[in-house]
């Protein structure tokens, strides 16, 4: 059924620029909004691919168990991550290119709607031109003037008719594009969530399947071994006081069994009459390669010539 064929021509014109005004306005605020939702979308996963690299960055710090647990946990990110890329591809094809191409078909209707004003304001013109000739005298003018007003009035009804014909095709062409367009819309973001769900399903069970005390034992296990090489016998080999000129010697037996914390309080201890007193203590421990180095302050009893109290840093080094 035919939109405005049925209605007179002013009312068809008014009925046709209402149609595009409106299509203009509604299509336009569709394309800047999908457009940006589009966009949005990308943005979203350009943050989630950062996320997933630090979740790998991450996973090479911690104990094998959670390590391999995040690393399955951030693939799986980056697996939606990819369904989101293809979602974001087919919102610009199928749904913001669509509605760009209308501003295209939107100008070219009020073309024709321009074009049809302009005829009939031809048609307008020699009518009111006929009218004065009616008015001044009778004469073969009028003839020339009902002439053009009759070639005025066909060519106005020809253009209206082509008018109301490219209206209303357009008008069916929109109900039917909005209809796809947005059915396109909702199958894409089905297609992704549908997508997505099954991933992060996999996500959940494969957080869910983590056992933290497996890797509570192998933490165990490690601080343990390292406990152990730190407290493997170690043995005193000097042990020197500087006082002025005068450099006193000890030798300790080997310490090897006593807990070091024991053997610091034990070393602390040893008191010295010279308040100026700096002790330098060397131990070896077996196998051990690295410095270790154990900051203490250790408060010295003063003598008969300082009787104000002193701290003296003493060093525990582990040397080769």
């Amino acid at each position: 059924m035919r939109l405005v064929s049925s209605l007179p021509r002013d009312s068809q014109v008014r009925i046709m620029e209402n149609t595009v005004a409106n299509a203009e306005k509604y299509f336009g605020q569709f394309c800047t909004l999908m457009a940006s939702y589009a966009r949005k979308t990308a943005k979203l996963r350009d943050k989630s691919d950062l996320l997933v690299k630090q979740l790998i960055d991450y996973a090479n710090t911690e104990n094998p168990e959670l390590r391999s647990t995040m690393k399955n946990f951030a693939e799986e990110l980056a697996k939606v991550q990819d369904y989101r890329q293809a979602e974001v591809e087919r919102l610009e094809t199928k749904v913001v290119e669509p509605l760009k191409r209308y501003g295209v078909q939107l100008k070219q209707t009020q073309a024709e709607i321009k074009r049809f004003n302009k005829v009939r304001n031809n048609e307008i013109k020699q009518l009111e031109k006929l009218e004065r000739l009616r008015q001044k005298s009778p004469s073969d003018r009028h003839t020339l003037a009902e002439s053009n007003v009759h070639k005025a009035s066909v060519d106005a009804s020809r253009t209206t008719q082509q008018l109301e014909e490219t209206i209303n095709e357009f008008q069916k062409q929109k109900l039917k594009d909005i209809q796809k367009i947005f059915s396109d819309f909702v199958t894409i973001e089905m297609v992704f969530h549908a997508k997505a769900l099954e991933v992060y399903s996999s996500a959940f069970q494969n957080l869910d399947d983590y056992d933290f005390e497996r890797d509570m034992e192998v933490r165990g296990l490690e601080t343990h071994h390292s406990i152990r090489t730190l407290l493997q016998p170690f043995c005193v080999y000097s042990l020197h006081y500087y006082a002025g000129d005068t450099r006193a010697h000890a030798r300790s037996s080997s310490t090897a069994g006593i807990d070091p914390h024991h053997w610091c309080v034990a070393l602390l201890g040893f008191q010295s009459e010279d308040p100026h007193c700096f002790w330098k203590l060397r131990c070896q421990a077996n196998e051990c390669h690295t410095p270790f180095l154990h900051p203490a302050m250790v408060r010295q009893q003063p003598g008969e010539r300082d009787a104000a109290t002193r701290l003296c840093p003493i060093r525990i080094l582990a040397l080769d």
